[in-house]
C-alpha cells in the first residue's frame, strides 16, 4: 500500500467481498490494490471528470 494512501470504510455485498478476496489470493495482490485499480479505471472511463479530479487533487488543501 502506498504511503500516501487514505484509509476508508467501504461496505461490500457479501458475494463481492468473497470474489474480491479470492481474486486477491489468485493474483497475489492486496484487496486494497485491487480496489484502487478498479476505482482508478472507473474514473478513467469518464476522462473529463478524471482530469478535473486530478486538477483538484493538485491544489493545496486549506
Amino acid at each position: 500500500m502506498a504511503s500516501s494512501s487514505k484509509r476508508i470504510t467501504v461496505y461490500l455485498d457479501n458475494d463481492l467481498h468473497k470474489a474480491l478476496r479470492l481474486k486477491s489470493i489468485a493474483t497475489s495482490k492486496s484487496v486494497s490494490d485491487l480496489v484502487n485499480r478498479a476505482v482508478r479505471e472507473s474514473l478513467k472511463k469518464d476522462k473529463k471528470n478524471y482530469n478535473l479530479i486530478l486538477e483538484i487533487m493538485s491544489k493545496p488543501v486549506r
